[in-house]
């Protein structure tokens, strides 16, 4: 029998990311946060881009107030997530995701 693929992964639907690269992105630099929705329907996900060449950057997470948690990229907020219900996001959640900026 042949061994079956691995599907126990989240998929990631980055066609249908959100803020991933807006077109003024293309003459700012630096780090940005964008939402990319989970296919499983279970949560979506953050992602920080930042531009290729830099290193990557220091993701920390600061609860705001009960639910509310700020992801930092470098200590500057690039997004706020609000859950109903749920374990609060871990840095491990955060997807860093590396771009090429034109000049």
């Amino acid at each position: 029998m042949a061994p079956q693929p691995d599907t126990s992964f989240t998929r990631y639907e980055w066609s249908e990311a959100k803020s991933l690269m807006p077109p003024q992105a293309q003459c700012e630099k630096g780090p940005k946060g964008a939402l990319v929705p989970d296919t499983d329907g279970a949560s979506d996900h953050i992602a920080v881009v930042y531009d290729k060449g830099d290193m990557p950057p220091e993701i920390t997470i600061k609860q705001v107030s009960g639910s509310v948690h700020t992801v930092l990229a470098n200590g500057i907020a690039v997004a706020v997530v609000a859950r109903k219900n749920g374990k609060a996001p871990t840095v491990s959640d955060v997807l860093l995701v590396e771009r090429r900026v034109t000049p």
